[in-house]
């Protein structure tokens, strides 16, 4: 899937230009911080999360700010700096996955330069690792010692009518007779031979509920075969919308690495005049004469004919259509909808999962609290926002959901990990109601659910303070909005004499004051007066504050809705070394978990 770019620049300087390339691209321009620790953290985040970035501001700034993750090329997106006045524009990452070709469109736009440096695309006029749109590449890996060799200048013939690869003609490669229809083959001396297919195969499919993946793939792959078609000229694998749901189908467009794609019946009822082999029978159970086949044709185009008719197996079926201009076609129909329960942290980028970072910026539509959303910053950048206001907790999960169900990438947006006292349970419970008015749609049921992980405020807290959850711990809610008051007590006394450190969420409201004061009387029966007690407030945001206390010394009004609070257990200790000084917030503050036992001496016991 590719990305959006993400044209940023530093406030005050090249927001002309970016103005500019950001017209280019249909894209807002975003504004970073000065402060460079602020600009770096806003990169690092683009990047973390796979977006290609436009960075109007000195080359050495961002490579500054992403020397630190710079790894494997294959995995990295496209980055580009361009001048402030535009008139240079430098592909730095990515060159041959899009930053060549955006840089070489924003030099023309701004009437700068593109500095183009990657060997291949200088003197060869074309890049191999890549293919142009409606075409693949079956063996990128060995791209890489072709160009060295090409380069070098050894021999080279090229079979097969593909234009893109006209550069290498020109003197260098001597164009030879011999590739079958919608194959280019470019062989160079001593080198594995590079092969190009035309990715001109529309690919329908059925099954029953349930089918075994292996027995869907290896129905395509055998039919496939058989009619002497391959499977790297599939372009995509097509169904009707109930089966958006279904292992199989998935399973088989990631062995095909081709996008999978779903019609409503009525959709695929159109092409019933262009079946092969129309059912009376699969009309009565879903409302079109033909899954495969239609969904075949209708991807394919209204022109186009059936090259393989339905084949079966037990389980499912299959059918192929051939797209008639592939470097045109765009895949039609819904993809299946995925809602990601996201976990953003405390709040700063920095504590923000990579794997979060990547599904917001896929992200079609977030949904959220407006605060957690605004905290995400550079990654919201162009994308659709449906803020929620505290309360309304399941309109906003139903919402998400049935935005999900329309075939779009839907990221809710929680603070600290989305399955501790946020909304992971909550899309859950939705979803195991079933259909009806107080679940969700059938189609919402269908979507894929992602939940990713984050840094809970539990984690923040305890990490700043030292290791207060070192040992034993839990972690007790003392809202009682959906939760009665002498259940919440009942699980403070259970945890004070099972003596585990507690995390405390929801501590106060403006209109719950007594209840932090109950718990406090209860622990005090339990442990002693000088037990650790961290207040931990903004954690991971602007206005960040951490205290340390006594639980004699806690009081309500310390305590706000935006603190955590973490009570240690009986064992619990704090200490003060180095420049971590004695009281307040300068103390560590952890709960041992036996060790100094474990290495007594045993004439100790």
């Amino acid at each position: 899937m590719s990305l959006e770019p993400a044209v940023v620049h530093l406030a005050a300087t090249g927001d002309a230009t970016a103005a500019r390339v950001a017209g280019l691209l249909a894209t807002d321009p975003l504004s970073l911080p000065t402060g460079p620790e602020g600009v770096a953290a806003d990169l690092r985040a683009l990047f973390a999360a796979g977006r290609p970035i436009v960075a109007v501001m000195a080359a050495g700034i961002v490579i500054r700010a992403l020397a630190p993750l710079l790894g494997a090329k294959q995995a990295e997106p496209a980055v580009v700096a361009v001048a402030d006045d535009g008139s240079s524009t430098v592909p730095l990452l990515g060159g041959h996955r899009g930053a060549n070709d955006l840089a070489r469109r924003i030099a023309t736009t701004l009437g700068g330069h593109a500095a183009i440096t990657t060997a291949g695309d200088l003197a060869l006029g074309v890049a191999l690792d890549v293919a142009p749109k409606g075409w693949r590449l079956d063996n990128p890996l060995d791209a890489k010692a072709s160009m060295a060799a090409l380069l070098a200048g050894r021999t080279a013939r090229l079979a097969g009518d593909a234009d893109w690869l006209a550069p290498l003609c020109a003197g260098r490669v001597e164009r030879v007779e011999g590739a079958e229809a919608g194959v280019a083959v470019l062989t160079v001396e001593g080198c594995t031979a590079l092969v190009w297919r035309r990715r001109d195969l529309a690919l329908g499919v059925g099954c029953a509920r349930g089918c075994a993946p292996d027995e869907m793939t290896a129905l395509v792959h055998r039919c496939l075969a058989d009619a002497g078609l391959s499977t790297g000229a599939v372009a995509g694998v097509f169904s009707i919308d109930l089966k958006a749901d279904e292992t199989a189908v998935h399973a088989l467009a990631a062995n095909l690495d081709a996008p999978a794609r779903f019609f409503t019946a009525t959709t695929l009822e159109t092409a019933a005049p262009r079946l092969a082999s129309p059912s009376e029978t699969v009309y009565r159970e879903v409302g079109c004469h033909g899954v495969a086949e239609g969904a075949a044709l209708i991807a394919a185009g209204p022109e186009a004919t059936l090259t393989l008719s339905k084949q079966k197996s037990r389980n499912a079926t299959c059918a192929v259509a051939t797209i008639a201009a592939p470097e045109a076609w765009v895949p039609p129909g819904r993809p299946r909808g995925r809602l990601a329960v996201v976990g953003i942290g405390p709040g700063g980028a920095e504590t923000r999962t990579p794997e979060v970072s990547r599904l917001v910026a896929e992200a079609d539509d977030l949904v959220g609290y407006g605060l957690y959303i605004d905290l995400l910053g550079p990654l919201t950048l162009g994308k659709p926002r449906h803020d929620f206001p505290l309360g309304g907790e399941e309109d906003r999960c139903r919402h998400a959901l049935e935005l999900a169900a329309g075939g779009r990438r839907v990221v809710l947006v929680c603070s600290g990990d989305g399955g501790i006292y946020a909304m992971g349970a909550l899309v859950m419970e939705l979803l195991a109601r079933g259909e009806g008015p107080r679940g969700v749609s059938p189609a919402a049921r269908r979507v894929e659910v992602v939940n990713a992980p984050g840094v809970s405020a539990m984690q923040a807290a305890s990490a700043r303070a030292g290791a207060l959850l070192g040992h034993d711990f839990c972690a007790i809610s003392l809202s009682d909005l959906l939760t009665d008051r002498a259940a919440i007590l009942a699980r403070v006394r259970a945890a004070a004499e099972g003596d585990f450190a507690i995390a405390f969420y929801n501590p106060v409201s403006a209109r719950r004051r007594t209840l932090l004061a109950e718990a406090k009387e209860i622990l005090a029966q339990h442990r002693p007066p000088d037990t650790p007690v961290v207040l931990a407030r903004n954690l991971g945001r602007q206005g960040e504050a951490v205290r340390m206390l006594d639980l004699a010394d806690l009081v309500v009004a310390d305590v706000d809705m935006l603190t955590t609070v973490l009570v240690g257990a009986s064992s619990s200790c704090a200490f003060a070394v180095g420049d971590r000084a004695a009281g307040a917030a300068g103390s560590f503050a952890y709960t041992p978990r036996g060790y100094a036992r474990k290495h007594e001496p045993e004439a100790a016991s």
